[in-house]
């Protein structure tokens, strides 16, 4: 995997595209290391993750899968894999996932878990694992929560080829493209988000994950000290004198 940083974005790229990009233990571990690196880095806005050739990722290695034994494939397959994806919904940074290729398995997963994803319209997603004898399953917890229910039953039982505009029916994805818009579509969800501060999408991403999940009363609560805190920041006060002078907060000047 390539890590760079520039004008505030680092982008993560799949860099084995002989290989279909499949998600092997050097690659998972790579995606882990950088997804940390790009969260802690003041200087990084928004975190990109792309792909070379004409896949964006396959999925499992499944030729290190059929040699490896139970223990040993769980740490090196389902774990790492575990890993990569709390990296990505973890990131205190917004992430978009820039689809160039196509998809399959485990693929699948990076997708939906960044918080944006865009795809050019003439690349197909499959969630092939019931063709090889598996089953979508760590997957699954990120890719169900952004599909549609009746989508979802057809699309991992099915296990068949599907071209983005499916996908994006289903929920997996924002929004496809044609191949050459792919770039200005992913610009354009990074020059949104450069505009919002740093510490308030932080904070709206922790919104997302947790708030769904909690009871009403706690959410309520929780959510009121969290508001207090960010209206008392250094931040809040920032954006809201830009604000209130008709001058670009801080953070846009600085991107």
């Amino acid at each position: 995997m390539r890590y760079e940083v520039a004008d505030g974005v680092a982008t993560l790229t799949l860099d084995k595209p002989d290989a279909r990009n499949v998600l092997d233990a050097e690659t998972m571990t790579s995606l882990v290391e950088g997804l940390a690196a790009a969260g802690n880095d003041p200087d990084v806005r928004v975190v990109v993750l792309a792909a070379e050739g004409r896949a964006f990722c396959a999925g499992a290695d499944l030729k290190g899968a059929s040699s490896a034994d139970q223990e040993s494939f769980t740490a090196q397959g389902p774990g790492a894999l575990v890993a990569v994806l709390e990296g990505i919904l973890d990131c205190p940074k917004p992430t978009i996932a820039r689809v160039q290729g196509h998809v399959a398995g485990g693929g699948n997963g990076l997708v939906a878990a960044c918080d944006f994803a865009v795809a050019s319209q003439d690349v197909h997603f499959a969630f092939s694992e019931v063709r090889v004898g598996v089953a979508p399953a760590v997957i699954s917890v990120v890719c169900l929560e952004r599909m549609n229910r009746r989508d979802g039953i057809e699309l991992l039982l099915l296990g068949e080829r599907v071209p983005a505009a499916r996908v994006a029916q289903a929920g997996l994805i924002n929004k496809a493209v044609p191949a050459d818009e792919l770039d200005s579509a992913v610009a354009g969800y990074v020059e949104a988000l450069s505009k919002g501060g740093p510490q308030a999408l932080a904070a709206t991403k922790d919104l997302l994950r947790k708030v769904p999940g909690m009871p009403r009363a706690e959410a309520f609560g929780w959510t009121a000290q969290m508001s207090a805190r960010l209206f008392n920041s250094d931040e809040a006060r920032a954006g809201m004198m830009a604000f209130l002078s008709k001058q670009p907060a801080p953070w846009v000047a600085d991107v």
